[in-house]
């Protein structure tokens, strides 16, 4: 079993921290997931017809991101959260990346409710992951970089297991090491806001969207929610 934790000094600096935990086991990546396809398709053509657009740094839930980037020392706009980048790219190019179909659907979820989305293989996790400052000794290969590693400056905000760093920068991108691929069948999905106040309602309909799109293709899923209140949530297991 997985536990996924909030440190107190993160909980302290950032006190309506609201983040979903949702998780898959069984999962079937090599199938087809029409209800993936049909999701990303319709933001496509939403964003071709002049009907929506995605949320960027001038959207209130955008720039909170940005606010806390700069908090823990870190340029927003030289290194952008993971749904400010997914935006921006579909904004620029009119389609989203597809990736594989556990992939597909946070990404789907994340950029239609302007919400970061990440994810992480439990198969490749050791131990427990805490969200954290760094300290400076971590180590971090980024996604697609199997042969990178970085330090995460002391004091930046990670997701780190007992190995190293799954995610730097909180959610800017996630590490190669636990990437979900077609072949992962126990997953860890995670959506956050700063402002539960303000969008815990919409989190929350992120996540049922998000285990919806899941369901018809594991065998179990759950989603569970952290906060300063509430600081760890165990992800299921088969």
């Amino acid at each position: 079993m997985t536990a996924f934790q909030i440190a107190p000094a993160v909980a302290d600096a950032f006190p309506d921290t609201l983040i979903a935990l949702v998780t898959a086991t069984g999962l079937r990546g090599h199938e087809p997931w029409p209800g993936t396809d049909s999701a990303l398709e319709e933001l496509e053509r939403l964003l071709a017809d002049g009907a929506w657009q995605p949320a960027d740094e001038a959207d209130p839930r955008i720039e909170a991101w940005h606010t806390a980037y700069r908090s823990f020392g870190t340029n927003p706009r030289r290194v952008r959260p993971s749904v400010d980048a997914l935006g921006r790219r579909l904004a620029k190019k009119g389609t989203l990346p597809r990736i594989n179909p556990a992939v597909d659907s946070y990404n789907a979820v994340s950029v239609r409710h302007g919400l970061p989305a990440g994810a992480f293989d439990l198969d490749h996790v050791a131990g427990d992951v805490d969200i954290r400052h760094a300290d400076g000794t971590e180590a971090f290969t980024p996604l697609g970089e199997p042969d990178t590693v970085e330090h995460p400056k002391p004091g930046e905000i990670i997701y780190a297991d007992a190995t190293g760093v799954l995610t730097r920068h909180w959610n800017h991108r996630d590490a190669h090491r636990t990437r979900v691929t077609a072949d992962s069948t126990r997953v860890a999905f995670l959506l956050e806001t700063l402002h539960a106040t303000r969008d815990g309602d919409l989190l929350k309909l992120a996540a049922d969207e998000l285990q919806g799109l899941l369901a018809p293709h594991a065998d179990r899923t759950a989603v569970h929610y952290l906060s300063p209140a509430q600081p760890r949530a165990t992800a299921c297991t088969p």
